[in-house]
């Protein structure tokens, strides 16, 4: 898959690319996740949902009531795709979370199932 973001190039768009690689090999457990450019970063899908972003290097999923206090505890923020709006339903992933596949998985699942409800 070429995730290059269209109109940068160079080592920008490497390390942009490393990143969304990186994320999507972590999230093999799911199965098919696909990264689909948009608005600058990348909206994560598995099978047709959209339940996460990555947007400056970061990765964020789709929370609801129950999953955003584990966010929120571990003091992530919402995405702010730029300063005048947040988005309230999508916290940043905590580092720790995104270099464990497995519990990254556990995080996504619970991702995929507020994206759905």
């Amino acid at each position: 898959m070429d995730s290059r973001i269209p109109n940068h190039g160079g080592a920008e768009a490497l390390v942009v690319d490393s990143f969304v690689e990186y994320v999507l090999d972590q999230l093999h457990r799911l199965g098919s996740v696909e990264a689909k450019a948009m608005f600058g970063g990348h909206g994560l899908y598995c099978g047709g949902v959209f339940f996460g972003i990555i947007a400056g290097g970061r990765l964020y999923f789709k929370t609801d009531a129950a999953s955003r206090p584990d966010y929120e505890g571990r003091g992530m923020a919402a995405f702010r795709p730029n300063p005048k709006q947040t988005l309230k339903t999508y916290y940043e992933v905590p580092v720790e979370v995104l270099e464990d596949d497995e519990e990254l998985a556990a995080w996504a699942e619970r991702a995929l199932a507020a994206a759905e409800s």
